[in-house]
């Protein structure tokens, strides 16, 4: 398993750079451990795949969907792309781009649920 694989770089710097509005809302919860404490990564590579973001400590990876990921080509790509990830024990959780304009707190409370449902030792932030 390859992590920012050296070929992949510019590919993930220019993935940042043009973030879609969805990618940066949920960022901005994401971002310097905001959500429970736990670290993410953005457009983070893993193997042959960019991924929208990943937590490393929970093996937990977050994809965006909008509207070019519903042609019969791109879910293919997406059903590989998840059997790969699950093959290296990583969860993939998937929202639509209007799940993260509609209901942002939703969005990260369900990541939050699935990153501490499978680590049951992780400290409780304090309310």
């Amino acid at each position: 398993m390859f992590h920012n694989r050296t070929e992949l770089k510019s590919c993930r710097k220019g993935l940042r750079n043009k973030a879609t509005p969805a990618e940066i809302q949920l960022w901005s919860i994401l971002q310097r451990s905001n959500l429970g404490g736990y670290k993410f990564r953005r457009q983070h590579s893993i193997g042959p795949y960019i991924l929208d973001f990943y937590c490393p400590s929970a093996r937990l990876a977050i994809e965006l969907d909008g509207d070019s990921h519903f042609t019969d080509e791109a879910i293919e790509h997406d059903r590989q792309r998840t059997a790969y990830l699950n093959a290296l024990h990583i969860k993939v959780l998937r929202f639509l781009n209007t799940d993260v304009y509609e209901n942002l707190m939703m969005v990260g409370e369900r990541i939050l649920e699935e990153i501490e449902g499978n680590q049951p030792d992780h400290p409780q932030p304090s309310p």
